[in-house]
């Protein structure tokens, strides 16, 4: 039988799951279109022009209010900047991969060692994007997170 503690420690489970799920999609929302506006795509950073518009458009789409726009702004700009040279080293690593795989003398030390320089970008990556998520569902309403994530699952066909 389960006791109140734990059936109440479960619900909490269960709505923190639910917010990080609602704030991912907004923060996957937000790369999808910077992804559409260019920048990445091609392997530039993205300017603070296509930041500021791609912010445009989301604080229409989830109705935001100035105070939500002033919190939300820093959060995605900072992330970029610190998941930017992320992105760099991880690109760096897949020429490396490249050139280790193609020598006359396979090095199973230096692949080992760049598998795992791959796996701590990756978690370093990954923590500094959860960072981000949980940071910007702070700032937004249950509705908007609702609103949001209606409208990805409504487009998710175009992102894969």
């Amino acid at each position: 039988m389960e006791t109140r503690t734990e059936g109440c420690a479960r619900r909490g489970f269960f709505r923190r799951a639910g917010l990080f799920t609602l704030a991912g999609a907004a923060l996957a929302a937000f790369g999808a279109k910077a992804y559409a506006h260019g920048g990445w795509r091609r392997g530039e950073p993205l300017s603070d022009a296509q930041i500021d518009r791609m912010l445009q458009h989301l604080y229409v789409e989830i109705d935001a209010t100035e105070e939500q726009k002033q919190r939300l702004a820093p959060i995605v700009k900072e992330a970029l900047k610190d998941l930017t040279p992320l992105r760099e080293k991880m690109r760096a690593g897949r020429a490396q991969a490249i050139e280790l795989l193609t020598q006359d003398r396979i090095d199973p030390a230096a692949i080992e060692a760049l598998r795992a320089e791959k796996l701590r970008l990756a978690d370093e990556a990954s923590r500094r994007f959860t960072k981000a998520l949980s940071d910007a569902a702070e700032v937004l309403t249950p509705e908007q997170r609702k609103t949001l994530a209606q409208r990805i699952e409504r487009h998710r066909h175009r992102w894969g």
